[in-house]
């Protein structure tokens, strides 16, 4: 008899040449499809990796994961295992050996570990000649021959496409296949796939089109101008050509096309000619605290390790009450207009004059947490905290040779008063506690940045705090740090894992302009961080129309749509403005109610709409 985890990964064999064929999902196999499959690159990794255990609930052996061999320590994620004969997708893969094409077939090591097959791209490059001549001439999708991730792509998706028709004459047709793939790095099967007729049902799920991204980038009025844009016109002037062409073969050629939110699939319609049939919103594997002050407890530990950082950035030049300090953040890809981080900056502008208009007893340490080239860690900064550290050292040594000598002293004397405990310290460590804490003080403000730009003159974020004259002046009221590096608990500068450092936090600000969906604040959420989004996020958008009053529960969202900058600025500030004046038990109360609201966005109660999707597709192919 199997093992639990051997069932994991049973796939069902096909049936017997007396069982009469049922195109029912029940009978299915499904291969959920992205480049994002053991290779962690965006949000798409967190939406497939999180989705994994309440899809292979849903699916029992029938579950299977494709994705790309491109990932420099995929080895590290990634197990092998040998193909088993009574298995249709082992028999595949197995052909593709003697093909001479490098397919990998095993277990991502992440929860649930799903049967995965991983393609290496690079081992169809003798083909890539013919694939990209195919791919002009079936649908008139150029490919440049010096652009090495659509070269990956293109061979990527040969390899899938070379897989289903593999899978399918495995099957004999005895079974349904519903191919779901995801996003344009793994969508040239999809037109390929229809052209050959193969019985493979396909959905299509884009989790943002090419084009709005770089059209919210560089159009302060996007969608006011969304319904007017010519696709081949702004693709020409981006030089995106081919990744629109392959985005919109596969989003025409797909038998059910789905997106994330009411927002993208407006888009959709717009920018690709499509509107998707499912909406697919994003969800979390959601862990609620076992006891109910655990999260409290989590929060306070990881609050600690802040709280170190932040002595050795600011203390050295002046000092600021911790207990009286909240830390604000926001995170993601640099995008400065659609991520928001123009707005959060006006807005913070705004909050720390307020803060010092009404004397309100404060701090705000506002972290800003991207990436962007760098040459090193500023010097300064990084030999503060050494300094510091250097600090506590010789503060710990004198704790002991005290702890020592009043011991000692107590057992040896009478005593009939406390004795004077600087008899006990040498004056040794009195001048060398004098000599570190001298060279660590500093008469200059604390830096901006933690690194050394490339290209600090032309940032925008460095550039808007300049001019705002955010430079954490000591009566500033809003404190600002901005690390141009993703977090690590390796990090010699801030060292603790992002995971951690939002649990630590008290807020995140994510007022984004352009954002299909946005897992920044649903990681927030999740965690029982409060959080601000806009309505001009997907979750956002979700959040509106799912919840009659999102505030009560710490998710805070702008309303960006239909609004000027400065109106959703004042918006914003006002909102910053309130939390920074709520008592620390109502702040606590409302972690409380946020990890019981985010329930509603675990994957148990999600994945339905993708349930959805699939009974939709075989009802299309029947």
């Amino acid at each position: 008899m199997p093992t639990q985890q051997e069932k994991t990964h049973v796939e069902a064999p096909n049936s017997n040449g007396q069982e009469m064929f049922s195109h029912s999902k029940e009978n299915s196999l499904l291969l959920e499809v992205a480049w994002e499959v053991a290779n962690q690159v965006g949000g798409i990794y967190t939406v497939i990796r999180s989705k994994v255990p309440s899809m292979q609930k849903n699916w029992a052996g029938r579950y299977l994961l494709v994705g790309p061999y491109v990932h420099p320590n995929v080895s590290t994620v990634f197990e092998s295992i040998e193909p088993k004969e009574d298995s249709p997708s082992g028999r595949a893969v197995k052909r593709m050996w003697e093909m001479g094409l490098e397919v990998h077939y095993g277990t991502w090591l992440t929860a649930g570990r799903p049967l995965t097959v991983l393609f290496n791209p690079f081992s169809a490059y003798d083909r890539l000649a013919e694939i990209k001549y195919l791919l002009w001439e079936h649908h008139d999708i150029s490919t440049p021959s010096d652009d090495d991730l659509i070269n990956q792509v293109v061979a990527f998706g040969w390899m899938v496409k070379v897989f289903m028709r593999l899978l399918s004459e495995e099957v004999a047709g005895k079974r349904p296949i519903i191919a779901h793939i995801h996003e344009w790095m793994a969508a040239t099967a999809i037109p390929e796939i229809r052209r050959d007729n193969l019985p493979i049902s396909t959905i299509f799920t884009t989790h943002a089109t090419m084009m709005g991204r770089y059209l919210a980038m560089n159009d302060p009025e996007f969608y006011d101008h969304l319904p007017f844009y010519n696709w081949a016109d702004e693709a020409r002037k981006f030089n995106i050509e081919t990744r629109i062409k392959i985005e919109r073969a596969a989003a025409h050629g797909a038998h059910i096309f789905t997106t994330v939110s009411d927002l993208t699939a407006d888009e959709c319609l717009h920018l690709i000619g499509r509107k998707p049939e499912v909406l697919l919103p994003n969800g979390l594997k959601i862990h609620r605290a076992s006891i109910s002050h655990e999260i409290q407890n989590v929060h306070q530990k990881n609050k600690e390790v802040i709280h170190q950082f932040v002595m050795g950035h600011f203390f050295q030049s002046y000092h600021f009450d911790l207990d009286n300090t909240l830390y604000f953040f926001t995170s993601g890809r640099y995008e400065y207009r659609n991520k928001g981080y123009d707005l959060t900056l006006e807005a913070l502008a705004r909050l720390n004059w307020r803060m010092k208009e009404a004397n309100i007893d404060k701090t705000v340490v506002m972290f800003f947490i991207t990436q962007r080239p760098f040459k090193s860690i500023n010097p300064e900064v990084l030999q503060s905290k050494l300094t510091l550290e250097k600090l506590r050292h010789t503060c710990e040594e004198i704790e002991k040779q005290m702890g020592n000598g009043l011991f000692q002293h107590v057992i040896s004397q009478d005593i009939q008063k406390f004795p004077d405990i600087n008899q006990f310290v040498e004056d040794y460590h009195k001048i060398k506690l004098r000599r570190n804490r001298q060279s660590w003080r500093s008469n200059k403000l604390p830096a901006i940045v933690t690194h050394n730009l490339y290209d600090d003159d032309k940032d925008e974020v460095l550039n808007f705090m300049r001019s705002a004259n955010l430079l954490n002046y000591k009566e500033d009221k809003v404190k600002m740090v901005y690390h141009p590096d993703f977090l690590s608990s390796t990090s010699p500068l801030l060292s603790i894992d992002y995971d951690d450092f939002v649990k630590g936090c008290h807020l995140g600000v994510f007022p984004s302009y352009y954002e299909p969906w946005g897992y920044t604040p649903l990681e927030c959420m999740a965690v029982g961080v409060p959080a601000v989004t806009s309505d001009l996020a997907g979750f956002g958008d979700y959040l509106v129309n799912s919840f009659p009053n999102p505030e009560k529960y710490g998710m805070y969202v702008v309303n960006r749509r239909h609004r000027s900058f400065d109106e959703a600025a004042n918006q914003l500030a006002d909102q910053l403005f309130t939390f920074v004046q709520m008592s620390r038990s109502k702040r606590i109360a409302q972690r409380y109610k946020l990890e019981e609201a985010s329930e509603h966005f675990d994957w148990e109660n999600l994945t339905k709409h993708y349930e959805t999707a699939y009974d939709r597709v075989l009802e299309a192919t029947k």
